[in-house]
């Protein structure tokens, strides 16, 4: 009898933390290493934030919460969801956990049986596809390719939803690839899954703050109001506010769903951090007058990356709408040998010929599901990036 559990032989670790941990081992070895792997901002929490942490270690805040999060938290992100998206909730439709990751996680465990489907649209996230199968459940993937900006169509949509399908993943803006979906181009969704009432929708809009320019940031349930009943709308205080070690995601969602997710919760992790938790109500309620700014700060350095991959011959680089990530495409080197010796047979062999040969980490575009493909996240220095493009250029000039 075999010790390890099946579930686990069909799940593989992190593309994204391994290509991390790669960059920080060749670093400690004294490789003069840029990491451009991994997805979180390079700035502090706000102040106020980290106050408030103090503030509620020093009030003695630090014993066990309600499983999903204590009645201040829920009551602020109750605030937030209509402040910021005309959604109506009471603290019962909320749920608290340990980053979003542990929130998507829960409710697909409290709701996927053994063959029922998730689609979930490519390139995304690298977690989504092993969570589901963590689950039960059957992954299913649907392009969103680079012609049409890496955002699926309605025909593409409609064309994967069987009898079997339970949810759609959704992200907008979306990690690796950035692109975020207007008004209209979601509604063209909504009118799809409008005709399959078993559908729900799992909405991630962990970088609904990082839109840039003149896209403007929507979600299912605000686009379409006759999909409240089966959205669980998933958010977090990581991104925007600088927050990743905090560990602190939540949803909203039908009062049923959301309890089969306290149940979840309630056996594995039980409460987020409490200390964690009180940080977040100053996130959520407190001043969000950084935001603007960052943005710009996110607006310059995506503009900069951009620009040197396009000059860049066999190297394609859209612009994207929001998040800290650009997806460009290698599709003109493929085939091409590097200065070493490396054959740039697909995107992996791209990135650990560019990571061993250069020293700059980014991430393989199989990790999630579209090549050939590499995601290089801006979410570091001007100087860091100016200096990681120039060498990824001068790699690329060296292939033959």
């Amino acid at each position: 009898m075999a010790f390890l559990s099946d579930t686990l032989s069909r799940v593989k670790p992190s593309p994204t933390i391994a290509m991390t941990n790669k960059a920080a081992d060749l670093k400690a070895a004294g490789q003069d290493v840029i990491g451009l792997s991994a997805g979180e901002p390079d700035f502090d929490t706000p102040e106020n934030i980290r106050a408030a942490g103090i503030a509620a270690i020093n009030a003695g805040k630090t014993r066990y919460t309600g499983v999903d999060g204590i009645a201040e938290l829920k009551a602020a992100i109750c605030a937030k969801f209509k402040r910021d998206n005309k959604l109506d909730y009471t603290p019962a439709q909320v749920s608290v956990g340990t980053g979003g990751k542990q929130v998507l996680y829960n409710a697909l465990m409290a709701t996927l049986n053994p063959g029922d489907e998730v689609v979930i649209p490519a390139p995304y996230w690298v977690s989504y596809p092993d969570m589901v199968l963590l689950a039960g459940g059957v992954p299913v993937t649907v392009e969103a390719t680079l012609e049409d900006d890496f955002k699926i169509t309605p025909q593409a949509l409609e064309a994967v939803i069987t009898p079997k399908t339970k949810w759609l993943i959704f992200n907008s803006p979306s990690n690796p690839t950035g692109a975020g979906y207007a008004w209209d181009e979601l509604k063209a969704l909504t009118d799809v899954l409008l005709r399959h009432p078993h559908v729900w929708v799992m909405s991630d809009d962990m970088y609904e703050h990082l839109a840039y320019g003149d896209f403007k940031f929507c979600t299912p349930a605000e686009v379409e109001p006759k999909l409240y009943e089966r959205t669980l709308t998933v958010n977090g205080v990581s991104k925007a506010y600088a927050m990743t070690g905090w560990r602190i995601g939540y949803a909203a969602g039908p009062v049923e769903l959301i309890a089969a997710m306290r149940k979840v919760q309630s056996q594995s992790t039980s409460n987020p951090c409490s200390i964690s938790q009180w940080a977040a109500v100053e996130a959520l309620n407190g001043p969000q007058d950084f935001i603007a700014p960052n943005n710009e700060m996110f607006v310059r350095r995506r503009d900069l990356v951009c620009g040197m991959l396009n000059a860049i011959e066999g190297v394609t680089c859209p612009v994207p709408e929001g998040a800290f990530y650009v997806y460009p495409s290698i599709k003109g080197l493929i085939g091409k040998t590097s200065k070493a010796g490396t054959v740039i047979e697909d995107d992996e062999a791209f990135a650990t010929a560019l990571l061993e040969e250069t020293g700059i980490a980014v991430v393989f575009g199989a990790a999630f599901g579209l090549s050939p493909n590499f995601r290089i996240s801006y979410a570091t220095s001007d100087e860091a990036l100016k200096e990681a493009c120039g060498r990824i250029q001068d790699f690329c000039a060296t292939l033959s």
